[in-house]
């Protein structure tokens, strides 16, 4: 067995003295591990950072034996993040999530290329990198099978006024039809409603604009939370990856 791909790194563990396991989300082959060797290395750790771009060409005998990586570096987003700490730990989230959330060898060529979009975007001197996070949360789930339904509202059919998410079908909620139920809803940000129009740059010079955006943030990490745990973790008896939760600690609108 002989392919060569494009892939993300998304983690690597130590094997042996020398050598190392990766992780690689690649777009034609899905989530795949391989040994590489010298991965444990200084040159070759520096390879297999999270997040970083490579063209990888994966060698086995047969199919179901673990095989071996010769990666070629295409571009090493973690480097370039090393001095941005709420951006690095987006990156690190990301890569978790694909790592715990994708079935070994299944393609999800959408999820790859929205990954490597996300990476973009966090490159990108631009302030709505949190928003781009949260969407691509989005996007796994829907992926995956369990897409929100933030279109329409699942009591009236109007697509106005989207304020709640139904936690058990993941649908939206106007503001009038919540009634009694509000207290039991997740909130739904603008952003994701398509009711936000606001400029993040802007926002973020503008303090009240700046605190809301805060609490849109942490509001829609909290609503994709809900959904990853529900319909991806709890069923197989795993819990939300430490990257996924040490993010959702921190405060992603910088000063």
């Amino acid at each position: 067995m002989d392919w060569t791909d494009e892939g993300i790194v998304l983690s690597a563990r130590r094997h042996g003295e020398s050598q190392a396991v990766a992780s690689l989300l690649t777009r034609a082959h899905g989530r795949h591990a391989g040994l590489v060797h010298g991965g444990w290395g200084r040159r070759g750790r520096a390879l297999l950072q999270p997040g970083n771009a490579v063209q990888a060409r994966w060698r086995a005998r047969i199919p179901e034996h673990l095989g071996t990586f010769t990666l070629e570096p295409n571009r090493g987003t973690a480097a370039r993040l090393f001095h941005d700490p709420l951006r690095l730990a987006a990156l690190a989230s990301a890569c978790a999530l694909a790592d715990a959330a994708l079935s070994e060898r299944e393609r999800h060529p959408a999820v790859h290329d929205a990954l490597a979009e996300l990476l973009a975007a966090l490159e990108r001197d631009d302030a709505g990198w949190p928003e781009a996070y949260v969407r691509w949360e989005v996007r796994l789930l829907a992926d995956l099978g369990f897409g929100l339904d933030l279109k329409t509202c699942a009591a009236t059919g109007t697509e106005s006024d989207l304020t709640f998410v139904s936690p058990r079908t993941g649908r939206a909620v106007s503001e009038d039809a919540a009634g009694p139920w509000r207290e039991k809803l997740l909130p739904l940000p603008g952003f994701l409603a398509g009711t936000d129009g606001r400029n993040p740059a802007v926002a973020r010079a503008n303090p009240r604009a700046r605190i809301k955006t805060i609490e849109a943030i942490a509001q829609g990490l909290a609503l994709t939370a809900h959904f990853l745990e529900r319909h991806v973790f709890a069923p197989h008896g795993q819990t939300m990856p430490a990257a996924r939760r040490r993010l959702a600690a921190l405060r992603l609108v910088g000063d």
